[in-house]
């Protein structure tokens, strides 16, 4: 049975003296965990958080990265220069990307597919608005952007990381049911399932305010796998409550 992945996304949160309290405070109350811990930190502190996370059991995570390798792309970052610090996981195709820069499925799947070839796990984002919810269109949403990355990425997909955030569930306080939670995810991992023989090993995580009160309840569904957790991850308490719930 794999292990939960807990992956925290700071955003556009943070600063060299909060970054290194939040890290080794989080390092401090790691001992006997039984799950994989990632954080997902802005550019201009992957050196800093690479060097504190070391020999911590932590992995380092980007929020994003380019489709093209190098070249002309002023303010891009490159999976290779991500490798450069160490990262492990990068996150493609979050909702506010899609959102505010206006990131297509065919577009999220070149970020995973570049991440993929440079030995960085893709953590792929997923998931519907209010309005497509109370229209009936969740599974038709996530299985759209979900096939567009197998689509390009249909020989090694097994190895990418799936997040199911529902955008209303974003930022708001509001979080989807652990049932509302585990139908989507079965339906991911039904899909999955069609793509590749070893869907079994891709850790799909809910990402729509997961926090150290609603943890245990999402966490102990049958196919979710972890948390894509925001808010609560620049809490150092409410953050390793939620590792202490995926052991």
């Amino acid at each position: 049975m794999k292990k939960k992945l807990i992956a925290g996304n700071w955003k556009m949160n943070g600063s060299s003296a909060s970054n290194e309290a939040l890290v080794k405070a989080l390092a401090a109350g790691m001992d006997g965990k039984d799950c994989l811990v990632a954080v997902c930190v802005p550019a201009p502190y992957l050196g800093q958080v690479q060097a504190l996370v070391a020999n911590t059991g932590m992995d380092l995570g980007a929020q994003d990265l380019s489709q093209h390798e190098s070249g002309a792309y002023t303010g891009e970052v490159s999976a290779v220069m991500l490798k450069d610090f160490g990262v492990r996981y990068a996150i493609v195709g979050h909702s506010e990307r899609r959102q505010y820069h206006g990131e297509t499925d065919a577009l999220v799947a070149l970020k995973a597919q570049r991440a993929l070839a440079n030995g960085i796990t893709p953590i792929v984002c997923v998931g519907e608005t209010l309005a497509e919810r109370e229209a009936g269109q969740t599974e038709e949403v996530v299985k759209r952007q979900l096939a567009a990355v197998i689509h390009t990425n249909g020989h090694c997909i097994s190895e990418i990381v799936v997040a199911y955030e529902p955008v209303w569930a974003i930022g708001t306080g509001k979080t989807a049911s652990p049932e509302q939670a585990q139908e989507v995810h079965a339906v991911l991992r039904a899909q999955l399932k069609a793509a590749t023989p070893h869907a079994d090993r891709v850790h799909i995580l809910y990402g729509g305010s997961m926090n150290a009160a609603n943890a245990a309840q999402l966490l102990a569904q049958t196919d979710i796998d972890g948390g894509l957790v925001g808010g609560a991850s620049l809490k150092a308490p409410d953050f390793l409550s939620i590792v202490a719930a995926a052991r």
